[in-house]
């Protein structure tokens, strides 16, 4: 396999999780008696533009099908950061009724709403039926499509040039990068202005979160790989800033590459690059040696799991995610060592977990069961979900982190 960025020759290795179904591939009731697709999860960095990135195995629209359940505003912190997102958008760039905003990977249009809120014409790009349709609902105009360098022509032929673009962690999810990346640098206005958010590859790798790779993720991003993949596709980074969703994560200012005069580099941006050359991102042994990493936190998990059940404890899980479903297949977990994982998600409850076919049901259940250990697979939402759920202290639960190690959080 070749980079799909520079085509370099990949023989780095970074990750091996065995094989497993996609992470958001939630079975019905029906599809129990089926077989389950696996495939191989297995990651690679490249030593020559340093993008960190998955085998090729599914495709996007086997992925992101119509049953696909994440829905974003089912966190009500996420939804309170779109919303100073676009705060803070207007109050930068001055966007008013004359300016256009869109947004790839609308989702159910958790951010747009905001924009409207203000009187700024917005679109969403969103290719997944369900959350296209909630989206729709409040009245958002949603393309449902996927984004890339042919709907970005249409999309300027149609008069929605935009002024700002928000791409909130979509960048990792797209199997063609570079004609993702060129869709943005087509679709900007001349002095338009391109964001995105993702998970920094650098908290990753120093605080082993691992568990944030699946398929649906193609891509592990830095500073120094994004920067690169722009360049070569029109845009240019002119700043960037450290926020604490999803484990840590950057928000990358771009805009056209010929427009520098408009847009001059803040030092925040050599800032990063230069953190990131300091912990050995562009030297090839830190990417070799992340795999023991890994193996240590999954063995640990399994442990106390193993020792919970001999003890005659009950084991919970609260938020079925993505990266929920990467720790237990990796792990081996099925429901004699967790019962079933509560959500908060409609969409979801009644379903089961890929792979370890664990059940999803509502969060009441864990008021009527009264588990001794809640494990919390969202762990970047640790916080809410110990808010949410504050009443296990009734009866002396306690929660459980697996990343980015084995950690018990008893309740005062």
């Amino acid at each position: 396999m070749n980079c799909r960025h520079c085509n370099n020759p990949l023989t780095l290795p970074f990750l091996d999780l065995g094989a497993a179904p996609p992470s958001n591939a939630y079975l019905t009731l029906g599809s129990l008696s089926k077989r389950e697709i696996h495939y191989p999860l297995k990651v690679l960095a490249c030593d020559k533009c340093w993008l960190v990135q998955t085998e090729d195995t599914a495709s996007a629209d086997e992925l992101f099908d119509a049953e696909y359940a994440y829905y974003s505003s089912c966190s009500a912190s996420w939804v309170a950061h779109a919303e100073a997102y676009v705060s803070e958008m207007q109050g930068r760039l001055g966007l008013d009724a004359s300016s256009h905003v869109v947004e790839v990977a609308a989702n159910d249009g958790y951010l747009l709403q905001f924009v409207q809120q203000r009187g700024i014409p917005c679109t969403g790009v969103e290719p997944t039926a369900g959350t296209a349709a909630a989206a729709r609902a409040k009245g958002i105009s949603v393309i449902g499509e996927f984004f890339g360098l042919a709907l970005a022509e249409k999309m300027v032929g149609q008069g929605l040039g935009a002024d700002l673009t928000a791409a909130n962690n979509v960048l990792a999810h797209v199997p063609d990068i570079n004609d993702f990346v060129s869709g943005f640098a087509r679709l900007l206005k001349p002095h338009g202005v391109a964001t995105f958010e993702f998970p920094h590859l650098l908290n990753l790798i120093g605080d082993n979160q691992f568990d944030t790779v699946y398929h649906e993720h193609f891509s592990y991003l830095s500073l120094t790989a994004v920067a690169r993949v722009f360049a070569t596709n029109g845009l240019r980074v002119f700043d960037v800033q450290e926020i604490p969703t999803h484990g840590g994560s950057l928000r990358v200012f771009a805009g056209l590459a010929g427009n520098a005069g408009n847009q001059p580099e803040l030092p925040s941006v050599n800032d990063i690059l230069s953190r990131e050359e300091s912990a050995g991102l562009t030297l090839a042994e830190t990417y070799s040696s992340f795999q023991s990493r890994a193996e240590t936190v999954k063995d640990d998990f399994l442990a106390f799991l193993i020792e919970a059940k001999r003890q005659g404890k009950t084991v919970a899980a609260y938020g079925a995610a993505a990266k929920g479903n990467t720790l237990m297949n990796f792990a081996g977990i099925r429901g004699d060592l967790i019962s079933f994982v509560a959500d908060i998600n409609p969409a979801k409850q009644g379903k089961f977990m890929p792979g370890s076919r664990i059940p999803i049901v509502e969060p009441s259940r864990i008021m009527g069961e009264k588990p001794d250990y809640i494990v919390i697979l969202p762990w970047n939402l640790r916080e809410e979900v110990i808010a949410q759920l504050h009443e296990i202290r009734g009866w002396g639960g306690s929660f459980v982190t697996a990343v980015p190690r084995l950690a018990i959080h008893s309740l005062p």
